[in-house]
């Protein structure tokens, strides 16, 4: 009786995962058509100049359409996106549970949570998860692409330094490089050569200064972002890069 309930449970899962799979994959695909038109609409506006913009202000007055379709273009991803995520959320809580229980009922193998609100808090854990490994991911190739320019821009001013032609580089991220590490210095009040040590110290001083719980001025707030960004900016990897290239 067991294995038979076990493997009902499992034909449902599988009718529920086919489901959900069409279901996100038709929406997905939907979601992805439409981005794609607002795409071509952002280019050929922003391309066509400020008269073309002009026209399509008035052409948006005259037919209501048009804003209602525009409008359609903005929200409707946004929309779309949250739907998706949704999906994904029930398909993976349902599934994930259902599947558990068919395997503990066919094969004795005892489920991973115990509740159905547990699968849930998992698929929000994994995304976050997801998330902040995009996130690194996306990092990572941003270093790597500023190392690249750094590198080729550090190369050619050394190589040629010396000549007239050197003003003709334009780029320069080692300049910008330096300029915002130092700001940020200046900000958090230590030397440009100070270690994580003296900044973390420097940082709390700072923040407790001008935290807008204690600080009741007015620039407290924007003074307290500044230093955020500044201690945030002066991590280990920008600060060995500051000493390597510029001490």
């Amino acid at each position: 009786m067991r294995k038979i309930l076990g493997k009902l449970l499992f034909i449902i899962s599988s009718v529920f995962l086919l489901f959900f799979n069409a279901l996100i994959w038709l929406t997905d695909t939907v979601v992805s058509f439409v981005k794609g038109i607002a795409k071509i609409v952002i280019v050929f506006l922003t391309r066509g100049g400020c008269l073309l913009l002009l026209i399509a202000f008035v052409v948006v007055i005259i037919q209501p359409t048009v804003l209602l379709f525009l409008l359609f273009l903005t929200l409707f991803p946004i929309l779309g996106s949250i739907i998706l995520y949704y999906l994904r959320y029930i398909r993976y809580s349902v599934t994930e549970y259902l599947f558990d229980r068919a395997d503990y009922f066919s094969n004795g193998v005892y489920y991973k949570f115990d509740t159905f609100a547990e699968y849930r808090q998992d698929f929000k854990n994994k995304e976050q998860e997801r998330k902040r490994r995009e996130q690194q991911r996306r990092f990572a190739e941003h270093q790597r692409a500023w190392e690249e320019r750094f590198n080729q821009w550090y190369g050619y001013q050394r190589t040629y330094s010396n000549s007239s032609y050197g003003g003709q580089y334009s780029t320069n991220p080692s300049g910008d490089f330096k300029q915002r590490y130092e700001k940020s210095c200046d900000v958090l009040g230590v030397d440009y050569t100070a270690d994580k040590s003296q900044i973390k110290a420097a940082y709390r001083k700072k923040a407790r200064q001008y935290h807008p719980d204690l600080n009741k001025s007015e620039n407290a707030a924007e003074m307290f972002k500044k230093i955020s960004s500044a201690y945030e900016f002066l991590n280990d990897e920008n600060i060995e890069k500051y000493k390597r290239y510029f001490s």
